[in-house]
């Protein structure tokens, strides 16, 4: 396992810095990243956020997903490569 998160289900108006915010309460938040539509300017609802260790990963995973941020309940899992 890596120790970067995929994170769906995301309010348009969480940020990169509300999103490290919320990790932060499982472990050290190394990097969290919303993904913006460049063509609209604002949220494609996911992002993703870099753990200082797996173990940290793993905790966020088991604490954080189908917790409620901003209103929604958000999804967490390991990052996946990107596919071609």
């Amino acid at each position: 396992m890596s120790n970067k998160l995929f994170v769906g289900n995301l309010s348009w108006d969480v940020t990169d810095e509300s999103l490290a915010e919320f990790f932060s309460q499982v472990g050290t938040v190394v990097e969290a990243k919303v993904i913006i539509d460049r063509m609209k300017n604002r949220s494609k609802g996911f992002g993703f956020v870099t753990m200082s260790s797996e173990e940290e990963a793993k905790a966020a995973i088991e604490q954080l997903n189908g917790k409620e941020l901003d209103g929604r309940e958000i999804n967490v899992a390991e990052a996946r490569p990107r596919e071609e």
